[in-house]
This record gives C-alpha cells, structure tokens and sequence, in this order.
C-alpha cells in the first residue's frame, strides 16, 4: 500500500505544477481566463469526488476496499492517459471531471489501513502510509517539471498514467484483506447511512474535526492553481514548471519530515490536541506568502506549511478511527473525504477568482485567516468535551 500510495500521489502531483501553463497552450486566452479556468478544471475534479467518495466508502465496508482501490488505479490512469490527447479546454475539464470519480484511492487506502491497525497505534502507522504518498507528492511535481520542460505536457500526462495503472495492479497482486470484527462488545456488524450520520451529529467533536477538514482542505488547495503563475512573477519564465515543482515539493518535504512524528506524538498526547496545534502552526507560516520577494522565501515558507500540515491528515484519521465502529469506519471516512473534497473544490476556485481580481497577496490573507479560524473552532469545540483533550483515548 505505501508504494501503491507512492505511485499516485506521485503520478497526480506531477500534473499540479504545470495545469495552468497546459491550459495556455490550448488556446490563445488572456491571463485573467487562465487563471479562472486553472482553478475550474483543478477543482472539478473534487466536485465529483465529493459525490462519490461515501458511495465508495459504502460499497467497500460491505464488500471490502481492496477491489475499491484496484478499479480507482486503473479509473484514474485511463482518465489521465487521456488528458495527452486534448485540444481543448472543455476537453481537459471533462476528463478532469472523469478522473474525479475515481480520485479517493490515498484516502481509501487510509480506510484500509486503519481498519487493518489497532487503535493505540492509529495514528503512528496512518503517519507512515502517508510518508509513501508524501514522498510521491515530494519527487512528483519536480519529475513532472523536467519531463514537461524536456518532452512537453502532453508528453507528461501519457507517461504517469502508466503509473497509476501500476498501482492499481500492484494491489490487485500485492494486498490481502483480512475481515476484522469491531473489538467493542455487542457492536453491529453493518448500518445504514441513517445511522452513520445520526453516529456523526450526534458526536459533536468528531463532526467539528470533520468540517474543519474542509477548511484545511481550502487553505491546502488555494494557492496550488495559480503557484507556478506566482513563481512566474517572482523568477520568470526560465525553467518555469521545475521552479513551479521545487514549490510544490517543499511543503511535500516538510510533510514527509513530521507526518509520522506528528502521529507518534499524538497517539501518546491526544489527537485533538495535535489537532489545534498544527492549525495554529499553519496560520502562522501561510501569512508571510504575501510578502515574499524571491521563490526561495517562498519555497522556506512552503517547507513550514507543510511541516504543520504533515500531521494533520494522520491524527484526524486515527481520531475518526477511535470514535467510528469497525463497520461504519469507510463510510465515515468516506464523508469526512467528501467534505476533504468539497474543500478542495472551493480552494483552488477560491485562490483563482482571489488572485484573478485581488491579486496572489489576497489568498494568503484568506487562507491563513480561515485556518486561524479553524483553530480556534475546534478549540472552542473540545473546551465543551475536556475528556477529548485529557484522555488519550476512550470507549465509542
């Protein structure tokens, strides 16, 4: 699972850098259209998700995840392949459309996992699946800068679907599903969607953490349409996509760093805890990315969002994992990764229509005000559940 992981975060994040760049090339459009439909065709792709992920998340609690995760790698290889082939706008905004479908697999794969991890060490093990596709997300944008730089984009987009193809087959080879029961006595061993969101507005924190997921997901995602345009202001036009790749990959950098620490040290401290922590962290070290002067300032920056962000998607996970039965867990997971998308939907379209009409300084102020928001939410939140932030786990 972590070299499946490796190969799609890797695969998916060596298109981000240059989306915008591949749209200019399909047309002759001013840089106000541009930036609006780079962050339209980055953000359709969520839209679907955000409908599919709980249905995957259903369909893989009642007849397991592994086949979920086998048709995902292939879905998202032939949608990419694709993608070498259009000449259009509408064409790349519909196949990014596709590849939403089946987009999720590094969140299913987490459902996998964790249901597959018992639940003292959740989040010290979700932090080690994540170091494989934070790896890939590291070496992604930086290969896919020199393959687009040398071969062109279209080049690029037909050489990683081979990658994703990959992934789902190493699965499909390479994983066992083993069925565990729920350790809690007298636990269900299936329920209905009623049930499982009654289980989750009936559980306030839990629901908090959730939504606050989308907030995260929004402060990730504003700045990925329009980067390589901003790296383009501030070094210029040479070697573009590799500079625009170095940018991404440092918070992918600081990602691998902590992400496995930062579940460690909430598995023994307490996830909501982390949890606030690392929002405050990533309030913090957004904010100077309005000011910024040269691409390495701007990359250091990036290396701190992504050391605070490294922990979050682990401890939220392994919280979820504490607080959701065995049976529900993929259901669970698979709205809070709806509402992961619905914020990856608003972010990029967000920081495009920001950047468009503002400026790039105005989605740093936006993005690191809703993250100190966020913050302070789930700290408010867990002051009315003090067991939350004492206990390091407890009973559901």
């Amino acid at each position: 699972m972590w070299f499946a992981n490796f190969f799609i975060a890797g695969s998916i994040t060596m298109v981000l850098p240059f989306l915008s760049l591949y749209i200019e090339t399909l047309g002759d459009f001013s840089d106000q259209y541009v930036q609006n439909w780079s962050g339209i065709t980055f953000a359709v792709t969520f839209v679907a998700a955000f409908i599919c992920s709980p249905i995957w998340g259903k369909i893989g609690d009642r007849h397991g995840r592994k086949p979920i995760l086998v048709i995902s790698g292939i879905g998202l290889g032939l949608s990419v392949l694709l993608m070498g082939f259009t000449t259009s706008v509408w064409q790349l905004f519909l196949l990014r459309l596709l590849m939403g479908v089946f987009t999720g697999f590094v969140s299913m794969s987490q459902a996998f996992i964790s249901t597959q991890t018992p639940k003292h060490i959740a989040g010290q093990v979700l932090g080690v699946l994540q170091t494989g596709s934070v790896t890939g997300s590291l070496m992604g944008p930086l290969i896919g800068g020199v393959i687009a730089d040398t071969f062109g984009y279209a080049a690029t987009f037909k050489s990683i679907s081979t990658l994703l193809l990959l992934s789902g087959i190493l699965v499909w080879i390479g994983v066992k599903e083993f069925k565990l029961e729920d350790s809690e006595p007298n636990t269900k061993t299936s329920y209905s969607s009623k049930e499982v969101l009654q289980h989750i507005i009936q559980n306030r924190l839990l629901l908090i953490v959730m939504l606050i997921s989308m907030f995260i997901q929004i402060a990730h995602f504003s700045i990925q349409p329009i980067l390589s345009l901003y790296v383009g202001e501030l070094h210029g036009p040479e070697n573009l996509a590799l500079y625009a790749g170095i940018a991404f990959s440092a918070a992918g950098a600081g990602n691998l760093l902590m992400s496995r620490n930062w579940g460690k040290i909430a598995d023994r401290v307490g996830y909501i805890k982390i949890l606030i922590v690392l929002l405050f962290m990533a309030a913090i070290v957004y904010f100077p990315g309005a000011f910024v002067t040269n691409i390495w300032q701007l990359v250091v920056l990036r290396f701190l969002l992504g050391v605070s962000i490294g922990g979050v998607i682990p401890v939220r996970v392994a919280y979820i994992r504490q607080e959701a039965p065995i049976a529900m867990q993929g259901e669970v997971l698979g709205y809070n990764t709806s509402i992961r998308f619905l914020g990856n939907t608003i972010g990029p379209l967000l920081g495009g229509f920001l950047a468009g009409y503002f400026g790039f300084s105005a989605v740093f102020f936006v993005t690191s005000f809703l993250l100190l928001l966020s913050a302070i939410a789930l700290w408010a939140a867990a002051q009315r559940k003090p067991a939350a932030i004492k206990e390091h786990s407890h009973s559901v």
